[in-house]
């Protein structure tokens, strides 16, 4: 598909600031390590305790700043201390915080397991993250002024709805990671530009176990679609059509966890690096500008997952561009 996709665009000052509008959830995760998970009724000893800022929102924007790009976070966390300290890390990756709302439930917590093995399990109590039922003017705002609007579903899906129909009237590009996977309304992915699910996720979504099948119905209708396999690799799709498999870098993990929000952050910051048109839509992105981006993705990721924790375990530019220099 060479080419597929390019649009002319117009002259230097048609242009604006790429910025990346995270409409998602923040959590503080609660992380213990262990060699296995427990048998029902069972009590063992873990190897470690940490309590790491995570949350899908939170990571993806976290991995897209220290990619270079210019973020917004949009959310909400409790007027707690971790609360207070999930601002603090906006802050200090100079993530705007226009969007984040101080809600009165507590912030929400993830309790994460990490097994010897690198694998973990994750249950999430939301908390203040499901207060997020409609947009403010602010987080409206936001979103008006992005270039992409990223999203998961750790929020209320009226929330994420209420985000697509403002960003499709300001020609912002869509992307959503479908996780935790749920039955979604009507004509609700065909309305995203991008949408990055897991093997077990796009099965759920499609019915479909081969995931070259899956990454075919997902991207259906001018979509973009990442179906992620891990150590696999990725599967590419646009507009029914596979565009091939894209390997993973060979790395020994350690913690896979938030290596999926370190992927689509990454490939979302990649995207952003050169001027777009004042109006994105998947036809804007060309072939190549997606494989590029993929490859900067695959790379964040794998170097995540050789390290411990959430945003914790993301790399910078530096260290991405380092390997594939």
């Amino acid at each position: 598909m060479p080419g597929r996709g390019i649009r002319q665009t117009g002259p230097v000052n048609d242009f604006k600031q790429n910025r990346i509008a995270v409409l998602g959830s923040a959590n503080m995760d609660l992380v213990v390590r262990q060699p296995r998970l427990p048998q029902p009724g069972e009590t063992m000893f873990g190897s470690g305790f940490s309590t790491v800022p995570g949350g899908k929102g939170l990571n993806q924007a976290v991995a897209a700043a220290r990619q270079g790009a210019a973020v917004d976070f949009l959310g909400a966390v409790g007027d707690d201390a971790y609360g207070r300290e999930l601002r603090g890390v906006l802050a200090t990756e100079t993530i705007g915080d226009r969007g984040l709302v101080d809600a009165v439930a507590p912030t929400g917590t993830a309790h994460i397991s990490v097994l010897d093995s690198g694998e973990n399990s994750i249950v999430v109590v939301s908390g203040a993250n499901n207060t997020v039922t409609a947009l403010d003017a602010d987080q409206d705002a936001t979103i008006r002024q992005a270039t992409f609007l990223v999203m998961q579903c750790e929020l209320p899906i009226p929330v994420l709805e209420a985000g697509i129909a403002v960003a499709r009237s300001n020609g912002v590009f869509t992307v959503l990671t479908p996780a935790p996977v749920m039955p979604l309304p009507a004509g609700f992915l065909e309305s995203v530009d991008l949408i990055v699910p897991n093997q077990i996720e796009a099965a759920e979504l499609t019915g479909e176990t081969d995931p070259v099948r899956a990454a075919e119905v997902l991207s259906a209708g001018a979509t973009w679609a990442i179906v992620t396999l891990g150590a696999e690799g990725c599967v590419v799709a646009f507009d029914g059509t596979v565009l091939g498999l894209a390997p993973a870098r060979p790395v020994t993990a350690v913690d896979t966890t938030a290596a999926g929000d370190t992927f689509v952050g990454a490939l979302v910051a990649r995207l952003a690096a050169a001027g777009l048109p004042e109006s994105v839509t998947a036809t804007d992105i060309s072939e190549e500008r997606m494989i590029d981006a993929v490859r900067w993705a695959t790379v964040a990721s794998s170097i995540s997952v050789t390290r411990p924790g959430a945003t914790s375990s993301m790399p910078d530019l530096a260290e991405v561009a380092a390997i594939l220099a």
